[in-house]
């Protein structure tokens, strides 16, 4: 790797050529401040947070984009260098809603965190202060433009990431404003719901839409059986919230939480995931065996299956059409077990705590429903169930760990997995693997399904059947590939995609961790490992051996793709067209033309 010699703040030292002056500056240990910065993201230098002097330069210069050459002497410290960042860092907050007590990034806000940092006691500036409306029409996500600081970090991950490009900086100058086109609501767009751009804000301009006090409603409420169900990926990030390292499981004391904060019952969706396996994976095998839609595409993200329904409308048909897991699980809730309780499914309300921004629009879809009752009733996010643990004044640190109950808390390690990228298709390889050839096999990881490239390609020799797959994470990624099938330059069986980056451990609705912490911490990678002990520490690691599962189809379903199965599990999707009102539009054209 060729280098080059730089000198910073009197210290010599040799980076590679690449290297920008802050990336530079953090391996001597000098912390530069930033704030439109995110590693691989945004790295625009439009903040002017990060300046500093370079020797030579008419201007001061931002760290975050200026490259290393040979000889290069900067200066980080120096009393212009402070003034230049403190003014710009005033000029910011003169125009900024500072509401930070009554704010949803209060204590977490990078903004607050460089006020305090570069001592800003007081505001030199009169902003004008132009008053936006709240976008609240989401069902996931609120859009505060009065709180934007037009970092422009949630444009570069809605468009370089994501690909969905559903917001942009508009106007000019002073009344530049980050929002969808023509003054839409992100309802009226082809938003995903993913929420990366909340995980991405560094303010509180962007937050889930927030489903706190509908729960606490619930659960006071005696007419109503309320019960809890936790995503895989919660329990590997909740602890963040209080002051645990990135990574690190509580599965029991969130069990013992739940429990305190006043659930009938908490469950797990892990047990949904296996029911998840053993209906998809028996659908992929219908699909092969009887000349199905191929390839088969997992649906249990509901925002990638919105990004398929808005941009490749030619795929719906290849999605599956399992339900994703809590929605599966919410319907078992109001059949299988409120007949076991003897309790009126009208008088149930289901909660799911989702890693998951998108799942809060995916339960108001018109199909998440049997019977005329709705699937779920709420969704909260892994950091709301933090404001709600400390809401109610629980001790999380030192709960006793409990169990989730039974019967519906019993699950395998394949459905734990679903929690990463790759987890489902490596939890459905287990089962269907097995099922192909007619034995136990020996090893159960299939560690080519793991890992953080973007696009992963394998292809799993079977009896009389060579099975050709893709494992993808974000919906970049996603376009890429079905772009390349739409090309005919590749073809698969079954493919897996995940709507967020990483899967559902990094998902919209998990505790956000700031950019300072991201250059130097792989935020997946420590969920992940958490998630694939917590796979090995469990005795059953497949679905198809889960007793519960098992008893499940004997005495309820019937068999995995059967008429009971079918009516409680499966769904259907929608073409729709890339603005929500454009259809209605179009159809009123066309029904006047047809009057006239």
């Amino acid at each position: 790797m060729d280098k080059v010699t730089i000198t910073i703040d009197g210290r010599k030292l040799e980076v590679p050529k690449h290297y920008t002056v802050l990336n530079a500056a953090k391996e001597i240990g000098i912390d530069i401040p930033t704030l439109c910065y995110l590693k691989d993201i945004n790295e625009i230098g439009a903040c002017r947070m990060c300046l500093v002097e370079i020797k030579g330069a008419r201007n001061l210069q931002a760290a975050c984009v200026y490259p290393v050459s040979e000889g290069l002497e900067i200066y980080t410290n120096t009393a212009t260098v402070r003034k230049a960042r403190k003014s710009n860092l005033e000029l910011i907050l003169s125009n900024h809603d500072r509401k930070c007590l009554t704010c949803a990034r209060n204590k977490n806000c990078e903004l607050q965190d460089l006020s305090e940092e570069l001592n800003v006691n007081d505001i030199e500036f009169l902003g004008e202060n132009i008053q936006y409306p709240l976008d609240d029409v989401s069902p996931s996500i609120v859009r505060d433009p009065n709180k934007c600081v037009i970092c422009r970090r949630c444009v570069s991950v809605c468009k370089n990431v994501q690909t969905t490009s559903v917001i942009q900086a508009n106007e000019r100058g002073f009344k530049t404003i980050v929002g969808s086109a023509f003054e839409k609501s992100l309802n009226e767009v082809p938003c995903i719901m993913c929420g990366q751009c909340i995980q991405a804000c560094p303010v509180g301009a962007l937050r889930e839409k927030d489903h706190i006090q509908k729960v606490w409603d619930a659960i006071s409420n005696p007419d109503l059986h309320v019960v809890v169900q936790t995503a895989p990926a919660v329990r590997v990030a909740l602890g963040e919230e209080f002051g645990m390292p990135i990574g690190t499981r509580v599965t029991g004391k969130m069990t013992a939480a739940l429990k305190r904060m006043g659930f009938a019952k908490v469950f797990d969706t892990n047990t949904a995931a296996d029911l998840t396996i053993m209906e998809e994976g028996h659908e992929l095998l219908h699909r092969l065996q009887n000349g199905g839609k191929l390839p088969m595409i997992t649906s249990c993200s509901p925002g990638w299956v919105k990004f398929c329904e808005h941009f490749f409308p030619n795929f719906t048909e290849n999605l599956s059409s399992c339900k994703s897991p809590h929605t599966m699980m919410g319907a078992m809730l109001k059949s299988y077990y409120a007949e076991k309780a003897g309790i009126d499914p009208a008088k149930m309300f289901v909660v799911s705590v989702m890693p998951c921004t998108a799942k809060k629009y995916e339960i108001q879809r018109p199909e998440m429903e049997v019977n005329g009752n709705r699937d779920v009733d709420a969704v909260i996010t892994t950091r709301e169930l933090a404001k709600m643990i400390k809401e109610a004044r629980i001790d999380f640190l030192n709960l006793q760990e409990e169990e989730f109950d039974d019967p519906l808390g019993q699950a395998s390690g394949a459905a734990v997995i679903f929690g990463a990228t790759g987890g489902v298709m490596e939890a459905a390889l287990r089962t269907v693997a097995e099922k192909v050839k007619g034995e136990r096999l020996e090893d159960v990881e299939f560690a080519f399904a793991r890992g953080e490239e973007g696009i992963k390609e394998f292809t799993v020799e079977l009896p009389n059947l060579v099975l050709k797959g893709a494992v993808v994470h974000g919906t970049g990624n996603a376009r890429k590939l079905l772009e390349k099938i739409n090309a005919g330059e590749a073809e698969y069986h079954f493919i897996e995609v995940m709507g967020c980056p990483g899967g559902c451990v990094t998902g919209g609705g998990q505790p956000i961790v700031d950019a300072k912490m991201k250059m130097d911490v792989n935020v997946y990678e420590l969920r992940a490992a958490a998630i694939y002990n917590e796979d090995r520490d469990l005795t059953i690691r497949r679905s198809h051996e889960n007793p519960f599962i098992i008893e499940l189809y004997k005495e309820y379903l019937g068999e995995p793709l059967g008429h009971k199965s079918h009516h409680l599990l499966h769904t259907h999707y929608e073409k729709r067209c890339l603005y929500e009102d454009c259809c209605v539009e179009e159809t009123s054209k066309e029904a006047a033309a047809s009057k006239e």
